[in-house]
């Protein structure tokens, strides 16, 4: 059965983007430094692109906040990953819309496209784009697992991941570290 799975590079601060998020900077200022662990190219990037290629692996669909997706369409040219369902958390519905790359954005509210998205992938896991919406699932009991990509970066400000949401995390398997350390947990629920 699939998982609803929140996969995000977070600095050590707590942040997932920088300050000042933007149609023209979608990561915030200097948000972009959170991904550049996916290149390999920092120390022990082997690590890396292994860590890469099992979240790549891993995604039978998509559960996406409505910020996250009205400014990740255009950067994405279609869905996050191509040809893969994705399901935007939003009241504002409107008739699904297909990306150029084959996958099919459906917008839902929270519970709704959470189940959709879990019936779609099947037997792989459900990935959670956005810190609202991951806040969102987590109050409603819906995240199962957190992946944390967690870099070696303060960036002071930014768009907080948890903002004071609280749950108590169960550690899964080993840490990873490339240039950045991969960490899973699963969520204990009650």
């Amino acid at each position: 059965m699939s998982k609803v799975v929140l996969d995000v590079s977070v600095s050590l601060d707590g942040f997932s983007a920088g300050p000042n998020v933007r149609a023209q900077e979608p990561m915030g200022d200097g948000g972009e430094r959170l991904h550049e662990w996916m290149a390999g190219n920092g120390p022990d990037g082997g690590a890396d692109i292994g860590v890469r290629r099992e979240v790549d692996a891993s995604v039978g669909a998509t559960v996406i906040g409505r910020r996250t997706f009205d400014l990740g369409l255009g950067p994405w040219g279609g869905t996050p990953w191509p040809g893969v369902p994705s399901f935007v958390v939003t009241h504002r519905t409107r008739e699904d819309l297909r990306g150029d790359n084959g996958g099919t954005f459906a917008f839902d509210g929270l519970e709704s496209a959470a189940r959709r998205a879990k019936d779609a992938a099947g037997h792989k896991d459900v990935l959670v784009l956005g810190a609202e919406v991951a806040r969102q699932l987590l109050r409603a009991g819906l995240l199962d697992e957190v992946h944390l990509h967690l870099v070696p970066l303060l960036m002071g400000e930014g768009t907080p991941l948890f903002a004071g949401e609280q749950a108590d995390l169960i550690p899964e398997g080993e840490a990873v570290t490339g240039s950045v350390t991969h960490l899973r947990y699963r969520i204990r629920k009650p």
